[in-house]
Order: structure tokens, then sequence, then C-alpha cells
């Protein structure tokens, strides 16, 4: 988890930087477009799109820009037609990756994807060759010094959770769920007054592997380079890496 966690800091700290220029709002206006597409306009009956929104007003995205999105995928108004595309490969040293995108284009999509993983020691795989070696899971942090421990474990049990753990590494209790689930418990520990740091249906690696500087820097820079494609919507994978090594990426 600890991979998971480190990169998983950079990404929110990187996002909150770049709603201030505006560069996330593309993603945020392709998932909600398809998410609306696939499940319907009506956030209530639709998962995805009321987390997309939940995203899109975490990012202070206009509500007009949120409606308008939404009326492209339901059809109500013209747009341009996205898919959702997942490449599976490898990174430096041999780490499991996934990237999913969402494009209009799966020729450049691919290209793209293509391109930069082999410009920093990695390569594009079969689809199936690492996905099964990830799990599929709603996924919430709760600061450990804001909460109590007890309470917040009686409240995501009763909620549904599927486990509650502590992480002293990153000093946050994590709550999992099953993804059906994740909307349910995240509303439900909210009412009783939990708000998690961070919540994201996600996928998490059963196994990490342990990369050493020159690698590690690599695939850092791998894992930056494609979360800056427009087309790409989420990427994981399974490495860790020291924190020594990870506060010299963030200088």
């Amino acid at each position: 988890m600890s991979g998971h966690n480190k990169w998983s800091s950079i990404k929110h700290k990187k996002a909150r930087e770049d709603s201030k220029r505006g560069a996330i709002f593309t993603k945020i206006i392709k998932e909600l477009t398809i998410a609306a597409r696939e499940g319907g306009g009506n956030p209530e009956a639709n998962p995805r799109l009321r987390l997309a929104i939940e995203k899109a007003k975490d990012a202070n995205m206009p509500k007009q820009n949120i409606e308008k999105a939404i009326k492209k995928g339901t059809g109500e108004l013209p747009g341009t037609t996205y898919e959702d595309v997942t490449y599976e490969g490898y990174g430096p040293g041999g780490v499991a990756m996934i990237i999913e995108t969402t494009t209009d284009n799966r020729q450049r999509t691919t290209a793209s994807v293509r391109h930069l993983l082999s410009k920093y020691g990695g390569s594009l795989g079969e689809n199936g060759c690492v996905s099964w070696m990830f799990d599929y899971v709603g996924y919430m942090t709760f600061d450990k010094s804001s909460v109590d421990e007890d309470a917040l474990f009686e409240a995501a049990l009763e909620a549904g959770a599927a486990d509650v753990r502590e992480n002293e590494e990153d000093g946050v209790f994590e709550v999992l769920t099953d993804p059906k689930e994740f909307v349910s418990v995240k509303e439900k520990l909210q009412q009783e007054g939990f708000n998690p740091t961070e919540a994201e249906l996600t996928k998490i690696p059963q196994n990490t592997v342990k990369l050493e500087e020159d690698k590690a820097i690599s695939m850092l820079k791998l894992m930056n380079a494609l979360e800056e494609d427009e087309d790409v919507s989420n990427v994981y994978a399974n490495f860790d890496i020291s924190d020594e090594i990870m506060d010299k990426f963030e200088q």
C-alpha cells in the first residue's frame, strides 16, 4: 500500500496545482460526459456520475460547465464521443502498470502511451497481463489525529465497509469497500461526521516491487508524464520506494 499512498499524495497535490490553472478541467469534463452517456444524467441513479460531479466541485468547476458536460453525455447537446480504453504494461524494474484513458482518438492515445512507456524504460503489454495483480476497491483515508479510532471502526463496519485498518506510516486509517458500495459507505460515514481526506475508486496492488533510486526516479517521471497526458484518467502501479527518494523527487 505504501507505494500507492506515496504516489497518491503527489497526485493529489498536483491535482490541486492543476486546478488552479484549469488544466484538470479537461479530464473532468471527459469523465462527466462518459459517465452520463453510460449511466444517464441523474447522479442519484449513477454512482460514477455522482463521483465525477464531486470531483468537479472539488476543482471549483463552474456549475454551468458541469451541466453542459452532462448534457453532452446524454445527447441533449452535441459533443465529442469519448470511450474508455485501458492499457496494461510494465515500467522500469518490471513494475506492473494499468493505465486508464478516456479518449476520442484511440490511435493517438495508444501511440502516446506507448511512447511514454518506452521513453522511461517501460513497455506496453497485452490486455490481462498485469490486471490480476490488482484489487479494485473503494478507498478512503481518515487522519488519525482528527478521528476516534473505535468510533470510526464501528461506523465504517456498520455502513458496510469491507475492511478498516491502520496505516502507521502515513498516519491514517484506511477504509476499504466493495466498489459498488463505495458511494453508500462514504455518504453514511459523512452523515456520522467522518469526512475522508481521500476518497476514490482505485486499484490497489496485491504486492509491490521495491525500486532503487535510478529506477525509482524513472518510474516517478513516467507516472508524472502519464498523469499530464490529457487522455489519461488514472495510472496504477505496484512499486514502492523509500521516503528519501520521494523527497528528492518532490524537490
